[in-house]
């Protein structure tokens, strides 16, 4: 039984989790301070919570809430953990940038959105996802343009209506 310390630790991690939309791994080992506080700071600009866990925490709040077990394997050595609410490609995209500027430092380990496991192999695929409001403007579009064209098209049958009457008006005067 942890101590009750480390319990509002664990309550606070299953917290997080059960809020938590996707939650990203990194490997932080050999990164420097500074490079760890621009990472935060890049996170923090994206809504996304950036925390260092124990691992041992990390896996019983896992098991506690569920749905973790594909993530328990890789918690071995120094990790940090992304946690997101809405946008959950973001933190790819801020890792893919920072990994360029950083000598391929931090290391993602894995991210696991909605359910789904992405492996270390996948960072490229997930930066590149859409975010919601793109993917919401998208279907709009989508489903303007037809509308757009019924508006038009009718408007052009009308304006031809309107000149098919008037020209057999005019050939009803004479």
């Amino acid at each position: 039984m942890p101590t009750a310390e480390k319990r509002a630790i664990l309550d606070e991690i299953s917290e997080t989790l059960q809020n938590s939309g996707a939650l990203y791994v990194t490997k932080y080992q050999g990164m420097s301070v500074a490079q760890a506080n621009k990472l935060r700071g890049a996170f923090r600009k994206g809504n996304v919570h950036y925390k260092v866990y124990k691992n041992k925490l990390m896996k019983m709040a896992m098991q506690e809430v569920g749905g973790y077990e594909k993530m328990l394997p890789i918690l071995t050595d120094q990790n940090a953990f992304a946690f997101v609410e809405e946008e959950l490609s973001a933190p790819a995209k801020v890792l893919k940038d920072f990994i360029k500027e950083n000598n391929d430092k931090p290391e993602f380990k894995a991210a696991l959105i909605d359910g789904d496991f992405y492996g270390p192999d996948q960072l490229e695929a997930l930066a590149a996802m859409k975010s919601k409001d793109e993917i919401i403007g998208d279907i709009l579009g989508l489903l303007m343009a037809p509308i757009t064209n019924v508006v038009g098209g009718l408007q052009a049958q009308g304006s031809n209506l309107v000149g098919a009457v008037k020209t057999i008006a005019e050939k009803g005067e004479n």
